[in-house]
């Protein structure tokens, strides 16, 4: 069942989604070479919960953490722990903020000093198709015409779309109806409606588009051990505009590539 959200609603998850762009604002300070991703977890919890939200990832379903951090060939999923960034690495850092009765959630893949130039342009072609993923998000059109426009763009590229990973409806539950594919045809699936709230999340592989759950339960990662990017944003749609809920303002302010 898909919760069609108030303008209300809206602009509460769009108060909850400043916090979250704030706190990727201060992890983003910290991406570099010789830091620890516990250190980076440490630094999104404190900023949440100094500014009134609830870190939406941490004890979901048993997770441990308040990011999701996924390093090289990793996917999504990855809890922060001991590993340290050293040269060459790319890092997806997403989070979830809990605030006044509802989620928002956005993610950004970095590159950790010298990245190889192909991974770099997975990065930017991953980045760019989130976007393009976000045009169609539109009221009027349906569910697979943000597919269709992530997956035609990164496959003429020449990367592959996972197929059991996807986007989803989000609201007073971090995962809601209806699930966002990042492929698709255009004109298929369920209409966009006024009062839908996405999170639309591009997760491309370099390689292979096969993934392979480790034994944590958790951590995905791609079969080939090649480098995927993942990026996304919350959005709302409404009968004569799509509003991009979350920013990545405050992470470029900071990082940028």
């Amino acid at each position: 069942m898909i919760h069609y959200k108030t303008s209300e609603e809206v602009q509460i998850i769009k108060q909850g989604a400043l916090i979250l762009g704030k706190a990727h604002g201060e992890v983003a300070k910290y991406i570099k070479e010789g830091v620890k991703t516990s250190f980076l977890d440490k630094i999104a919890e404190e900023y949440i919960r100094d500014n009134q939200g609830v870190p939406s990832f941490k004890g979901y379903n048993g997770f441990p953490s308040s990011l999701c951090i996924s390093v090289n060939e990793v996917v999504v999923h990855g809890f922060p722990g001991n590993y340290v960034l050293k040269d060459g690495d790319i890092i997806s850092v997403d989070c979830g903020v809990f605030h006044q009765g509802f989620h928002s959630d956005s993610a950004y893949t970095y590159p950790v000093g010298e990245v190889s130039p192909a991974v770099l342009s997975l990065l930017k072609a991953t980045k760019e198709s989130l976007y393009l993923g976000i045009e169609k998000a539109v009221f009027g059109n349906r569910i697979g015409d943000i597919g269709n426009a992530i997956q035609r763009f990164v496959e003429a590229k020449g990367y592959t779309v996972i197929r059991e990973l996807v986007g989803h409806g989000i609201g007073k539950s971090l995962h809601e109806a209806p699930e966002v594919p990042n492929y698709g045809k255009r004109g298929s699936g369920t209409p966009l409606k006024s009062g839908m709230v996405l999170a639309i999340e591009p997760m491309v592989n370099l390689g292979t588009k096969n993934i392979v759950q480790e034994r944590d339960g958790w951590t995905i990662r791609t079969a080939d051990r090649k480098a995927s990017a993942h990026y996304e944003h919350t959005v709302a749609i409404f009968e004569d505009k799509t509003e991009i809920l979350t920013t990545h303002k405050y992470i470029e302010e900071n990082f940028n590539f």
